[in-house]
């Protein structure tokens, strides 16, 4: 399977839904033939891995681990998906101290990491806080704050009766949205 890199790229936050998806994702894509599967929460992370194997994806070394250091040594991209699962209320201390912790084990375990995307909420903060204590440049760090926007979009279209494609031009600002 021909890829744009062999660099690594782990993928935090793997065992969830949506850190499982982003690396069935990267692989489908071409993006990287080396990806390192990373979750404190060891019980479904090697299910996850046995999954991508059995897709039969060619010449792809996949690892899992759920020691963060072995994740982030030698990543030069990082798919941060994860948070805890909480209530909206709760995510900007839970998810912040994470956040904290994530950044000081970039800068410890891979300073010389190219990009990280932070994708758990609330995305804004975790990204600024994972930017400040990771020592990275701005540039370096990307959020995935599109979330709440669609989110949005899918509560309008219910409450307007008609499909999400027919909800245009809405997007929130600054902090979460929630289901209030």
């Amino acid at each position: 399977m021909k890829t744009l890199t062999h660099e690594k790229l782990t993928i935090v936050g793997a065992a969830g839904m949506i850190g499982s998806n982003m690396a069935q994702t990267a692989i489908m894509m071409g993006l990287t033939s080396n990806i390192c599967l990373y979750d404190p929460y060891a019980p479904g992370l090697e299910g996850v891995a046995e999954e991508l194997f059995h897709c039969g994806f060619e010449g792809v070394n996949i690892t899992f681990t759920s020691d963060i250091k072995e994740a982030l040594t030698g990543a030069k991209y990082i798919v941060n998906s994860g948070g805890e699962g909480m209530t909206r209320e709760d995510h900007q201390k839970g998810n912040a101290a994470i956040a904290e912790e994530f950044g000081k084990n970039v800068k410890a375990y891979c300073p010389d990491v190219k990009h990280i995307v932070v994708i758990f909420n609330p995305a804004d903060i975790t990204g600024l806080i994972t930017l400040l204590y990771s020592g990275l440049k701005p540039s370096q760090v990307t959020t995935l704050a599109a979330l709440d926007s669609t989110r949005l979009r899918s509560e309008l279209a219910k409450h307007f009766g008609i499909s999400m494609d027919q909800v245009e031009n809405c997007r929130t600002n600054g902090g979460e949205w929630g289901e209030n």
